[in-house]
């Protein structure tokens, strides 16, 4: 809003002291991140205060954990904090013609409402039933289904490769969009550039190595989509319930988002940048420079709500934050071709959904074999079998927190362990 505005007084007026900031994309990422986590911290405080007053607080099942019984009564739907820390600065520091930022300003509205509605239900008949999970469901599949058909069809949604290499991996003249550019290189080599409509991604730890899903499933490329569109509908929907799951100590989803958000950053930066991709070896993404603005607004956001987040939580994110950080993490992720990383950088909501499942599975198991249920862990999700054995809560989100910063650096360091 801000570069549009700008844009249309030195069209009328001429330039005038500071007009340039706005075209430096290190100025606007790092205005967004003061500017998203101040709103977080500022506004944060008189949303929970106006929860407060209205009654707004969580429900809690005595499950038998330390210091549960303390929370009732705590505010929560607090992610509406979040959601506006992110929006607010994308409207006025990124460009909104851009299809990547719409897909991502789409993706948070999209996933917040639903959130925003289960939270709704869950205060309005007291209990933790809230949104029908079919409904959710639902929901997580319609923002898969739009995101993947926004990656396919759209003109905007590219890949820059050399025409040489585009025919040698076997993409059609029919999936370029725009001219063919002839470049000189540093070396002094002259090769041809243009942009494709592919589902071309990056495959981790191999130098210079992509590959496209139609390949991989051995089908035609005009039938990609039926492998394509389950697959990021899936990524979207594991993702997003993952980090509801994870959602279960105070800070931790936070903190675990904001330590994502800063390596999608890494991405977005390397991937929208011609020299960086083409030194790394990876896809170069024209367009996605914008996600380091929104990536940018996220990391503020995270780290301005973890000010009231933090042990002892003055607010909780609720379903508002969590469902809506799950399905902002993966659209990121898809959309900078880095959704293969998703285990390594989500290390820390795949592990949640994975003790779940294995909890659940292995007591239907053992039920059915034996008679009894039993159990792998004391308590699931994963950080609860942490608190049944005794460990405190601010250790548990600590440790969390430090091997999501693990992840993190492993999966930067793919861009060179190849």
């Amino acid at each position: 809003m801000l570069i549009e505005l700008t844009d249309w007084l030195r069209a009328n007026y001429g330039d005038f002291p500071g007009a340039n900031l706005l075209d430096f994309l290190s100025f606007r990422a790092g205005v967004a991140i003061i500017v998203s986590l101040l709103l977080s911290m500022v506004t944060g405080g008189r949303i929970i205060r106006y929860l407060r007053k209205k009654q707004i607080g969580e429900s809690v099942r005595d499950l038998g954990l330390e210091g549960q019984i303390e929370k009732k009564g705590t505010p929560t739907m607090g992610g509406v904090i979040i959601l506006l820390a992110v929006l607010v600065p994308c409207l006025l520091f990124a460009r909104l013609d851009n299809i990547y930022l719409i897909t991502m300003l789409i993706a948070t509205v999209w996933m917040g409402a639903i959130g925003f509605v289960d939270d709704y239900l869950k205060i309005k008949h007291k209990n933790k039933d809230g949104l029908a999970g079919k409904f959710k469901i639902l929901g997580q599949v319609g923002l898969g289904l739009l995101i993947a058909l926004i990656m396919l069809f759209n003109e905007r949604v590219v890949v820059r490769l050399d025409v040489d290499s585009a025919q040698e991996i076997g993409i059609s003249d029919a999936q370029q969009t725009g001219p063919v550019e002839t470049i000189q290189l540093d070396d002094g080599n002259i090769v041809q550039r243009a942009n494709y409509r592919t589902t071309l991604t990056n495959v981790p730890f191999i130098k210079n190595s992509v590959m496209t899903y139609a390949d991989v499933f051995n089908i035609g490329r005009q039938l990609v989509w039926i492998v394509f569109v389950p697959l990021i509908i899936f990524i979207v929907t594991a993702v997003s319930n993952a980090a509801n799951l994870t959602d279960g100590l105070d800070g931790l989803a936070t903190g675990t988002s904001a330590i994502i958000a800063g390596t999608l950053a890494v991405f977005a930066y390397v991937g929208s940048n011609a020299i960086a991709a083409n030194y790394l070896g990876i896809l170069h993404l024209p367009g996605t420079q914008e996600l380091i603005v929104f990536s940018g607004c996220l990391l503020g956001a995270c780290l301005g709500f973890l000010w009231h987040n933090s042990y002892p939580a003055a607010v909780f994110m609720g379903d508002t934050g969590s469902l809506a950080l799950g399905g902002i993490i993966a659209a990121l992720a898809i959309l900078l071709r880095k959704e293969l990383l998703i285990p390594i950088l989500c290390g820390i909501f795949v592990i949640e959904n994975l003790s779940v499942m294995a909890q659940v599975g292995y007591f239907k198991y053992t039920r059915k074999k034996y008679g009894e249920g039993r159990r792998i862990l004391r308590m699931s999700p994963l950080h609860h079998h942490y608190q049944k054995a005794g460990m405190s809560e601010v250790k548990i989100v600590i440790r969390f927190w430090i091997i999501g910063i693990l992840l993190a650096v492993a999966t930067i360091l793919t861009l060179k362990l190849r």
